[in-house]
C-alpha cells in the first residue's frame, strides 16, 4: 500500500495568528505539537464530526495532515472562520510515509494507539505491505467515512482514548455538546470491535433480536468496527444475515 497525495494532503498554516486561530477551532490543545503529533477534529457548532486530522509544528507554522478528499472542504471551512486573523494555507508537496516499530529520523509516533506505528513527512513515496485497516479494527480507531460521519459525535468513536480531545483547553466549536457528553452524561451508543462470519457492505444494519442494534463499518479478516447501541448488544445479533459478536465495546 502507497500512502501519497493521492490520500494524504499537507497543509501548512502560518502567519503570526496559526496557533491561536487553530486552538478555538479544534478539539485538541495546539500547544501539544511542541512535544509531538497531535490528533485532533473540527465540529459543527452542535458539536457533530467534520474532519479529523493530524497537527505538527513546522517552525512557527501548523502542518495539518488531513485525507486528501477533505483537504478542500476543510479549507473552504477554515476560511470562513479565518475573518481578520492573520493566517495562511498552502497545500505543500510533501507525502505521508507510514511504518512500524520505533520512528524513524523525523518521524513521530501516531497518537491515536500504540499499534499504528508513525508517520513522517517526505518529498518521496515510500510502499509498506501493513494491512493498516486491520491495525486499526484491532485498535479500535476509527476512520472518516467508514466510521466516522457527518452524524458523529467524537466521544462515541473513542477520541477521548484516541487522544483526540482535551478537556481543559477552553473552547473550541461544538465544545459546549462535547463537555456535556463527557460530564454530564453516559454514552448509549458507540463504537465495537465484533467478529464477523463473512463480508458485507459498510454500513450494513445489525439486528438484535429483530430491532435495530446499529451497523458495520470497517472489515477485516472477519473483524470489523461497529456503531452500537449497548442496551441490544446480544448474541445472536446479525448483520444481512451473518453472524455477529461483539468482542469489546466502550461500555465494557
Amino acid at each position: 500500500m502507497v500512502l501519497s497525495s493521492n490520500l494524504r494532503e499537507i497543509i501548512k498554516v502560518s502567519g503570526n495568528d496559526a496557533r491561536d486561530f487553530l486552538q478555538g477551532l479544534v478539539t485538541n490543545d495546539v500547544n501539544k505539537i511542541d512535544q509531538g503529533l497531535v490528533y485532533t477534529a473540527l465540529l459543527t457548532p452542535q458539536g457533530k464530526f467534520l474532519f479529523d486530522f493530524f497537527i505538527l509544528a513546522d517552525g512557527a507554522d501548523v502542518m495539518i495532515d488531513v485525507a486528501s478528499d477533505q483537504s478542500k472542504p476543510l479549507l473552504k471551512r477554515l476560511m470562513m472562520y479565518r475573518l481578520r486573523a492573520d493566517v495562511e494555507f498552502n497545500i505543500v508537496p510533501l507525502y505521508l510515509q507510514r511504518g512500524l516499530g520505533m520512528p524513524p529520523e523525523g518521524g513521530y509516533a501516531d497518537p491515536r494507539h500504540r499499534d499504528m506505528g508513525w508517520r513522517r513527512y517526505s518529498p518521496n513515496t515510500v510502499a509498506d505491505d501493513v494491512d493498516w485497516t486491520a491495525r486499526r479494527i484491532a485498535a479500535l480507531v476509527p476512520d472518516a467515512g467508514s466510521e466516522l460521519t457527518p452524524d458523529s459525535y467524537i466521544l462515541e468513536w473513542g477520541f477521548e482514548t484516541l487522544n483526540g480531545v482535551d478537556f481543559s483547553k477552553g473552547c473550541y466549536v461544538g465544545q459546549e455538546i462535547i463537555a456535556r457528553m463527557k460530564h454530564k452524561t453516559k454514552l448509549r451508543k458507540g463504537m465495537a470491535r465484533v467478529a464477523i462470519e463473512a463480508p458485507v457492505p459498510l454500513h450494513t444494519p445489525i439486528l438484535s433480536q429483530g430491532k435495530d442494534a446499529g451497523f458495520i463499518c470497517s472489515q477485516s479478516s472477519g473483524h470489523a468496527l461497529a456503531y452500537l447501541r449497548f442496551d441490544r448488544i446480544g448474541d445472536n445479533m446479525t448483520a444481512n444475515g451473518v453472524h455477529v459478536r461483539v468482542e469489546h465495546d466502550m461500555a465494557s
